[in-house]
């Protein structure tokens, strides 16, 4: 796992936002989660408490508690560090049905919060770029975020757009729905630096990993009230509508352009090494 730190961030935390996020995103309240480490011989003790206490804080942000887990040592090169594996439990309450396969057409599609800092923020610490304004991850815990919206309103569909970015996610939704989607390019929050540092690799910040990002999609008279929400909290403080789902058409995933629309390609391959 390399950085196993990075700017915003570290493996701790994202290894705490994954799994809480994951179950968030299906409507559920993480509550218990278990922790695994395989530990490289070598492994500074201050890298270590600060990686365990990153988990420490992450999961008592989420409200979720580490209730069991397991160890191991390796060999000297043989873990890149350390490697962190965490599972969690989360409750569903009555009612809530969010799946993949509930997009609709007439449906609003809404992004939290400015797109690609993790991916960008990750890619520049692991291959030593240096851009201008340099990007900070957004890895964060979103369920405290999540759950009013999923209380107060109809939530067809969630997903946190992490590997692949929005792209896949949106592809992943259009297909299990038998939908399309339309996006807006004018709408999309793509930072200074994400949108810079994609010219210059030539990738598109769809295709952008985020860790601390949702793509919430539903009923479109619910969606002010649903960006109203996500405002309301810190790691929601962008949250916008990005697009539209419709009747399935030709292409899954499209984007209205200042020069016509788009189509989407879902993401081929890996554009940033695994970290999670």
């Amino acid at each position: 796992m390399t950085p196993i730190e990075f700017p915003g961030g570290d493996i701790g935390r994202l290894a705490v936002a994954g799994t809480v996020n994951d179950l968030a995103a299906v409507g559920s309240v993480p509550k218990f989660l278990s922790l695994s480490l395989v530990i490289e011989e070598g492994l500074p003790l201050d890298t270590l408490r600060r990686l365990l206490g990153s988990v420490q804080e992450a999961a008592e942000e989420a409200g979720a508690v580490v209730v069991c887990g397991d160890t191991k040592v390796v060999g000297r090169g043989m873990a890149d560090g350390i490697y962190m594996t965490i599972a969690g439990l989360g409750e569903l309450a009555d009612g809530v049905d969010v799946s993949s396969h509930r997009a609709a057409p007439g449906d609003a599609v809404i992004v939290s919060g400015p797109i690609g800092l993790h991916g960008v923020a990750v890619m520049a610490a692991r291959e030593g770029l240096g851009f201008a304004s340099p990007a900070r991850s957004d890895v964060a815990p979103l369920n405290r975020m999540i759950e009013p919206v999923v209380a107060e309103l109809d939530v067809h569909t969630m997903r946190d757009p992490t590997r692949g970015g929005c792209a896949a996610a949106l592809h992943e939704i259009a297909d299990a729905s038998g939908v399309s989607i339309v996006l807006d390019e004018d709408a999309i929050p793509v930072p200074e630096v994400v949108e810079g540092a994609c010219a210059l690799l030539g990738t598109d910040p769809l295709e952008m990993p985020n860790e601390g990002k949702v793509l919430v999609i539903l009923p479109e008279d619910q969606a002010s009230r649903a960006v109203e929400i996500l405002r309301s909290h810190k790691y929601g403080d962008g949250a916008c509508r990005i697009g539209r789902v419709t009747e399935r058409g030709s292409f899954p995933l499209t984007i209205t352009t200042a020069l016509g629309e788009r189509l989407v390609d879902a993401p081929r391959g890996e554009l940033l090494p695994r970290i999670c």
